[in-house]
This record gives C-alpha cells, sequence and structure tokens, in this order.
C-alpha cells in the first residue's frame, strides 16, 4: 500500500476511533510516568472527555454518505453510526461510575490502568460496529473481550474478582474459538472475509454440502455470540462474574458489551446468512434455522427469569435479569421483522439507561457493603426518597409498566413477533408470561426498599457522578416511555431501516 493510497482514504470517517485511541495512548504514558501520590482519578476526567468528544463527532458524521475504507474492512454506515451513538452514551455513563468508585479495598495503584483498559474494550466494540471484514470484526472483538478479562479481575485482592475473572477468561476462550471455527467455514466456502463479497458469494451457492457446512457454522456462531451476550445455555459466567467485578465493569459488561453482541449478530446474520438460500433452495438459510434461535430465546426468557426468583444478592440477580432481557432481545431477532434493526436499537438504548440507572444506584446506596444483598436496601426510602423512588422507577421499566421505555421497548418486540410467522405467537406467549413472573423479583427488592424497617441507621453520601448518572437515567427512562416518537423520529430521520440494511 503506498503513501497516495493511503493519502486517498477518507480519514475523518475513523476520526472517534482516533480520538479514543489517542487518549488511551497518553494516558498510558501519563499513568507510567506520574508519581504515586498523584490522584488518578483526573485521568478519569480525561477519559470521560474523550468519550464525550467521540459522541460529538459521531453526531457531526450523521447524514453523511457511507464511507468505506481499508479495502472495505472499515465502513462507516448510518447502521455503524446509530450503534456508535448507544455504544458511548452507554461508556461515557458507565465512566462516571468508575470516577466515584470506592471499594473497601483501594484501587489507587491500579486506577489508572483501569481507565485506559476501559477506553480500549471500548475501542473494540466501536471498530465492531464500523467493521466491513470479518477479520477486523474479530479483531474489535478480542480488543474488548481481552480488555474485559483484566477489568473484571482488577480487585487483586478481592477473591471473587479473581475467580469470576478466571471463569470469564477460560469461557470466553471457548466461546471465541467456537465463533472462529464457524466463521473459518465460511471463509472456506466464499474464498472471502469481506462481508459484501461473502453474501454475494454465498447468495448464489446451490450445492447441497455447501449449504450443510454453511447451515452448521452457522450454528457454530450462534453458540459463541450466545456467550457474549449471555443467552442460554451458554449464561452460566454471568452471575459470577457481575458478582466479582468491580460495579462499573459490571455496568459496562451488561450494556455496552451486549450491544455489542447484538451488533455482531446483526453484522454477521442479515449481512451474510440472511442472503444465502436454505437446504431446498427456495428460502433464506437464517430463516429456515429460525427454529434454533427460538428455542435459544425461549429458554434463555424462561431461565433467567425462574433463576432470578431466588437469588439473594442483587447484582446475582440482575445478571439473570440481564439474561432474561437478552432473551426478549433474542425474540426480536428471530422473528426478523421489517422494523427489526430499529426494535433492537430502540430497546438496547432503553435497556443502557435503565440498568446503568440501578448499579449507579447501588454503588451509592451499597458503597460500603462487601456483599450487595437485597436485604442491605431495606427501608431505603426513608434514608433517601430519592433514590427509593428513582430505584422504582428503573425496576418498574425493567419490569415492562406502562408509561416507561421498557413498556414500549417490549411492546414492539412483541408487535414484531406477531407481525410474522404463527409460530412465533408462541415466542410472544413466553415474553409476556415471563415478563409477569419477572414482577416478582423486582417487586421484591422495592418492597423492601419501601415497606421494611432499616437493618441499620446508616448515612449515605452521595458522589456528583453518581447523582448525574442516576437524574439522567431515571429522566431518558420516563420521557421515552412516555414520548417515544422521540427515538423513533431520530431513528428514522437519519438512519436506515431494515430493508436498506439487506440490499
Amino acid at each position: 500500500m503506498d503513501l497516495e493510497t493511503l493519502l486517498s482514504y477518507r480519514w475523518s470517517a475513523m476520526t472517534p476511533e482516533f480520538i479514543i485511541l489517542g487518549v488511551v495512548a497518553v494516558l498510558s504514558l501519563l499513568d507510567l510516568f506520574l508519581p504515586r501520590s498523584f490522584n488518578r482519578k483526573l485521568l478519569g476526567w480525561l477519559s470521560f472527555a474523550s468519550i464525550i468528544a467521540a459522541l460529538i463527532t459521531v453526531f457531526t458524521l450523521i447524514g453523511d454518505t457511507p464511507v468505506s475504507i481499508l479495502y472495505d474492512t472499515f465502513r462507516l454506515d448510518s447502521f455503524a453510526i446509530a450503534f456508535k451513538i448507544l455504544l458511548l452514551i452507554g461508556a461515557a455513563l458507565a465512566m462516571l461510575l468508575a470516577i466515584s468508585y470506592e471499594p473497601e479495598e483501594k484501587l489507587e495503584e491500579y486506577r489508572g490502568e483501569f481507565y485506559y483498559l476501559f477506553l480500549t474494550a471500548l475501542l473494540g466494540v466501536m471498530v465492531m460496529s464500523s467493521s466491513g471484514d470479518l477479520i477486523t470484526l474479530f479483531v474489535g472483538l478480542e480488543l474488548l473481550s481481552i480488555s474485559s478479562y483484566i477489568l473484571v479481575g482488577m480487585r487483586k485482592n478481592h477473591l471473587p474478582s479473581n475467580e469470576s475473572a478466571m471463569k470469564y477468561v477460560i469461557n470466553g476462550a471457548i466461546a471465541t474459538a467456537i465463533t472462529l471455527f464457524g466463521m473459518s467455514y465460511v471463509y472456506g466456502i466464499s474464498g472471502t472475509t469481506n462481508i459484501k463479497e461473502m453474501a454475494a458469494t454465498l447468495g448464489a451457492i446451490d450445492q447441497q454440502q455447501h449449504l450443510f457446512l454453511l447451515a452448521l457454522a452457522f450454528l457454530m456462531i450462534v453458540v459463541g455470540l450466545a456467550f457474549k451476550i449471555s443467552a442460554a445455555p451458554f449464561h452460566m459466567w454471568a452471575p459470577d462474574v457481575y458478582e466479582g467485578a468491580p460495579l462499573p465493569v459490571t455496568a459496562f459488561l451488561s450494556v455496552v458489551s451486549k450491544t455489542a453482541g447484538f451488533i455482531i449478530i446483526i453484522r454477521i446474520f442479515i449481512g451474510v446468512f440472511f442472503q444465502v438460500p436454505d437446504l431446498s433452495g427456495n428460502n433464506s438459510l437464517i430463516l429456515s434455522l429460525q427454529n434454533y434461535l427460538a428455542v435459544i430465546a425461549g429458554a434463555t426468557m424462561l431461565i433467567g427469569n425462574i433463576v432470578a426468583l431466588r437469588q439473594s444478592n442483587i447484582k446475582r440477580m440482575l445478571a439473570y435479569s440481564s439474561i432474561a432481557h437478552a432473551g426478549y432481545l433474542l425474540v426480536a431477532v428471530t422473528a426478523f421483522s421489517p422494523f427489526m434493526i430499529e426494535t433492537l436499537w430502540f430497546y438496547l438504548g432503553a435497556y443502557l439507561f435503565m440498568t446503568l440507572g440501578v448499579f449507579a444506584i447501588i454503588q451509592v446506596a451499597a458503597w460500603k457493603a462487601k456483599k450487595v444483598q437485597i436485604n442491605e436496601f431495606a427501608g431505603l426510602y426513608r434514608s433517601s426518597p430519592f433514590l427509593a423512588v428513582s430505584l422504582a422507577i428503573l425496576f418498574l421499566s425493567l419490569a415492562g409498566i406502562p408509561g416507561t421505555s421498557g413498556f414500549i421497548g417490549k411492546l414492539n418486540i412483541f408487535m414484531g413477533a406477531l407481525s410474522t410467522e404463527p409460530t412465533h405467537y408462541i415466542l410472544a406467549s413466553l415474553l409476556i408470561a415471563t415478563t409477569v413472573i419477572s414482577y416478582i423479583y423486582y417487586f421484591r427488592v422495592l418492597a423492601a426498599v419501601f415497606f421494611r424497617q432499616p437493618q441499620q441507621e446508616t448515612k449515605i453520601s452521595f458522589s456528583p457522578p453518581a447523582v448525574i448518572v442516576i437524574s439522567l437515567c431515571v429522566a431518558v427512562t420516563v420521557i421515552l416511555g412516555v414520548f417515544p416518537n422521540i427515538a423513533f423520529d431520530f431513528l428514522h430521520g437519519n438512519f436506515l431501516s431494515f430493508n436498506d440494511f439487506i440490499q
């Protein structure tokens, strides 16, 4: 590649990534050379500023014509911009939690590396959202994964953190190997790693043995990605990791990492497998394999909600709640309705604010607790009405009560399932049934918060970053629940639809 070719690329398409990458390099050098007495939280504010700068840059790119550089390995289209907005907003809020995070064992010695590893993971998911090639996609995935493994084990003197990091690494390595094996089949049959070229080549295949191998590759990729989004039966890492990881890392994994998993699903499933004929040659391969996705979606909803009923640790309860929400999102993927992308984008955005707000409340209300048990929130309304009411609004949204963004998100998924195959009516019914089950464990926490006596009177100290996160998350949750058209008008006015994406 000569200099003239390099200069011909429109590098401005990668401005958000360059901002994050540049700050990562600066942070690593500052953390290395600054004295130990220097307050590393200032590095956190620099990280936060870089995320905001990247977010502003992404907004300036809205409306531009799609850009493809580096031989179509990096693609900036409206799909990438739409999901980068979610990723950067989620990362910014999680970074605010990280700045105000004060565990019992001090993290001052490792706080600097915490921030630049956090940004490195964010860079990975941003690259994934713009990937036009399986190699770029896999590099972004591993950048996210390896950074996440280290972040989960950042509390080096905390045994549950060490245990969760080990489980995460082992399970993650197995899932990555399965995903890569499935991708290798697709590459072997198509002869290319470029997603567009792959779709064009595979769409013309009519040999039964090749179609069979592609179906097998699809199922292996589903298995690997099911781990990334914590879908059953590949969800067992999630409760331990949620419990043992530092709380801001848990928040990051629950929203940003899950969003990244669905970005890969959309890119590969729609970009590649939707074009492939099924074994009979009369339909799309992905449509003929919907029953397998339906089984995973149904099992994920059931396991997540039922096991959550037995949890006494609120972080483990939220882990199973996250598993259940992955099941709800998989219903939208399985239904494959014409407005699937809009549905996923809205639900992931709503889930982002709901979940980060809950984790911010947990961080403020139980920062002294070694184990965040549900009974430790008893009487929270007496000590802090603001936290109690905020938690109630966010839990009601997670439960899907009308007037909240969670209700609108589930309603969109439900209507999408009803608008396609009659066999998806079972999934729609399961969604309603498991949503009702979720009321039990959400309201159990709220009953403790509002109607039980506190175990001991504790003074809650508020940090400004956490208050900002809580207030913003509650406000957006209510606004999107009452005026959902704000989000959909923004999406339809600036970004592509499902039909545009598959062309």
